[in-house]
């Protein structure tokens, strides 16, 4: 058997929240565990507010664990939500770049991403400088800000 056979087996008898390390490390040199293939993910709305993608990855500080994000349920929650996927998904495929499923679903997340931007621009103004080329006129100083949700929308 091979070091990267023995690798992956030791590494997919651990479970998602342990990595694995290369077999007969060196003493008295630091590593950091790499994480599996293909691991299990949380949905958008839940990442952005965990702060994570991963389950694995998911270490609260000092165990306080993040349960509310005051976007979530708007279209700017949403928005936020698939950027951040994408974020993590491009971080995860630097150190994972032959997880075939990760790439297709960053590529479909991108996708998601760009047509809600344009949505959510044709519907509420810009969210960044580059949103402005959308526009019929210079709108960014506008009120209310786009997180101002209640007040373009009558809802709370």
């Amino acid at each position: 058997m091979d070091d990267q056979t023995t690798m992956t087996t030791q590494q997919s008898d651990c479970g998602n929240y342990k990595g694995a390390l290369p077999q007969c490390a060196p003493l008295a040199v630091s590593y950091v565990p790499m994480q599996g293939s293909n691991p299990p993910a949380y949905q958008s709305g839940e990442a952005l507010t965990r702060g994570t993608l991963f389950p694995g990855l998911d270490l609260p500080f000092m165990n306080t664990v993040n349960t509310s994000n005051p976007y979530a349920g708007t279209p700017l929650g949403e928005l936020m939500a698939l950027q951040f996927i994408v974020k993590e998904l491009q971080l995860y495929l630097d150190t994972h770049s032959g997880d075939a499923d990760a790439f297709k679903a960053l590529q479909s997340t991108l996708r998601l991403c760009e047509e809600g931007r344009k949505k959510y621009v044709q519907l509420y103004g810009p969210v960044t400088m580059s949103d402005l080329t959308a526009c019929q006129s210079y709108t960014w100083i506008s009120d209310p800000w786009p997180w101002d949700y209640a007040e373009r929308t009558g809802k709370s």
